[in-house]
């Protein structure tokens, strides 16, 4: 389908990283604490070839809430992190990712767009390195607002189940 060379950003789910070879980039990130796996309901992150269907929240101010896509008018803090404990926080900037692989990440029961799999922010106080989200890869704020910021939509990600020397 691809090869590696033509991807614009590589997520390596083996070492929980996010590498922007052609931009010389990386980034330690989390992904799915269920693991690996394409199936919808399963809240694993899925591999394969996918682009960035859509960047959003490019004005949107850091830590900024989103849900469904939207800004909610909440700025995440500490102090309001610890009022809404059982929220999964999708702040500042959202990369929705597209399967490209018909049958495996697109397509009934395994569409990476229909399960809503992004590349989000994430509360600073998330462990990053290790499997903790619900099947988005999840990073920072700074780190990804420079990602959101040399990316661009159609741009390919490819996810790794192993580990890929760069």
């Amino acid at each position: 389908m691809y090869s590696i060379e033509q991807a614009d950003i590589i997520i390596d789910l083996a070492s929980q990283t996010l590498s922007l070879p052609k931009h010389n980039k990386f980034y330690t990130v989390s992904t799915g604490l269920n693991g690996i796996g394409e199936i919808e309901n399963t809240g694993k992150t899925p591999r394969g070839w996918h682009r960035i269907e859509k960047k959003i929240g490019a004005d949107a101010p850091s830590n900024a809430v989103f849900k469904a896509r939207q800004m909610t008018g909440e700025i995440y803090s500490v102090e309001f992190g610890a009022a809404n404990p059982e929220r999964d926080w999708i702040l500042t900037r959202i990369l929705w990712l597209s399967g490209l692989e018909e049958g495996f990440n697109k397509g009934e029961g395994c569409d990476t767009f229909n399960r809503y799999i992004y590349i989000h922010g994430t509360p600073e106080s998330e462990p990053m390195g290790i499997p903790r989200s619900h099947g988005c890869i999840r990073m920072h704020t700074t780190p990804l607002e420079e990602l959101f910021e040399w990316v661009k939509e159609g741009d390919l990600v490819y996810l790794s189940e192993h580990k890929i020397e760069n």
